[in-house]
C-alpha cells in the first residue's frame, strides 16, 4: 500500500479494498480531522511510521515513536541471516544465547525470539526510551518470556571484568550507528525525526564496530559468531578492523537486494589473551 492508503486505512480501520468499496462515503468530523492532522505532520516531513506510531517488520507488528529508530528493510537481510546460520548451529541440548546490542525498537531480538525455537534473546540498549519500546513489541508479539532486556552501553562491562562473566553468548547481533557524523544533516528530511543517537556512528562511521568487534570476544563462546549489519561501501573498512583484532574469521558477506554488502558474518577462531 501507498502512504495514503496506509494512513486512511489505519484511521478508518478497514483494508486497502474497502477503501474503493464506497467511494462517496464521507469520513465523518473525527476523522477528518485526524486525517488532517496526519497529512500536516506528513507535510513537515515526519515519516508515516511515527504517525501511525507502528510499521511491519519481518511480517511482524511493532509500536514505535521518536525514541526508536525506524527499522529498515535491509535489517530484515540481518535476521534472514541470523536464522539461516542459528538453525545449522549445533550446540548443546540447552539452547542458544543471543545477544542483541543496541536493540532500538526490539525488531531483531524479537523477530529472533519469534522465529527460532530454543534459543534465548538478551537485548540491550543505553535508551531507556527503546528498551520500553522494545518491552512493549516483545509483549505485542508473544515472546517476552524469551527475551532479558537490559539498559546499557553496548556491552555494559569492561574488558577487564572478562573472567567474571559466567553467561557468554553463542551469537551476538548488532546493528550499530553507522553514518558518518557530517553526512546526518545531509540526509533526507525524515531522517531528522529519528534519534541522532541510533545514527550517528562517529566522523568515519566506524566507532561502534571498533568497540564491538574489541569486546565481542570477551562475551562470545570459542566458536561462536558476530553477525553485523555495515553501511554502503563501509565493506573493506570493517573488514580491515576484523583481521586487526586477529579473533575473528570472516565467513561470509551477505548482500541486499541492491547487491550492496549489508551483513558481515564473522566466527570467534582463538582463545582471547
Amino acid at each position: 500500500m501507498n502512504e495514503a492508503e496506509l494512513l486512511f486505512t489505519e484511521v478508518l480501520r478497514c483494508d486497502r479494498a474497502s477503501l474503493y468499496q464506497n467511494p462517496n462515503a464521507t469520513l465523518g468530523r473525527n476523522n477528518s480531522r485526524l486525517i488532517s492532522s496526519a497529512l500536516k505532520r506528513r507535510i513537515k516531513g515526519e515519516p508515516i511510521q511515527y504517525i501511525l506510531g507502528k510499521t511491519e517488520f519481518m511480517g511482524l507488528e511493532f509500536k514505535l515513536d521518536r525514541g526508536v529508530l525506524i527499522p529498515r528493510p535491509e535489517t530484515e537481510i540481518l535476521v534472514e541471516t541470523v536464522i539461516k546460520i542459528v538453525s545449522g548451529f549445533r550446540i548443546q541440548a540447552s539452547g542458544l544465547n543471543v545477544l542483541d546490542v543496541g536493540t532500538g525498537s526490539g525488531c531483531i531480538a524479537v523477530s529472533l525470539a519469534k522465529f527460532l525455537k530454543d534459543i534465548r534473546v538478551t537485548a540491550t540498549d543505553i535508551s531507556e526510551k527503546a528498551i520500553t519500546v522494545a518491552k512493549e513489541n516483545a509483549a505485542l508479539n508473544k515472546v517476552e518470556d524469551k527475551i532479558d532486556f537490559i539498559r546499557q552501553d553496548l556491552f555494559g562491562l569492561q574488558l577487564a571484568a572478562c573472567s567474571m562473566r559466567p553467561n557468554l553468548f553463542d551469537f551476538i547481533v548488532s546493528n550499530p550507528p553507522y553514518v558518518l557524523t557530517a553526512e546526518i544533516e545531509r540526509l533526507q528530511p525524515e531522517i531528522k525525526f529519528e534519534p541522532r543517537i541510533a545514527l550517528d556512528g562517529g566522523s568515519d562511521g566506524l566507532d561502534f564496530y571498533r568497540r564491538i568487534i574489541k569486546e565481542a570476544p570477551c562475551y562470545l563462546v570459542k566458536g561462536g559468531c558476530l553477525i553485523i549489519e555495515i553501511g554502503f561501501n563501509q565493506k573493506g573498512l570493517i573488514e580491515n578492523i576484523f583481521h586487526n583484532s586477529a579473533i575473528f574469521e570472516i565467513i561470509e558477506i551477505v548482500k541486499d537486494y541492491n547487491n550492496i554488502d549489508r551483513v558481515i558474518v564473522a566466527q570467534r577462531k582463538q582463545e582471547l589473551g
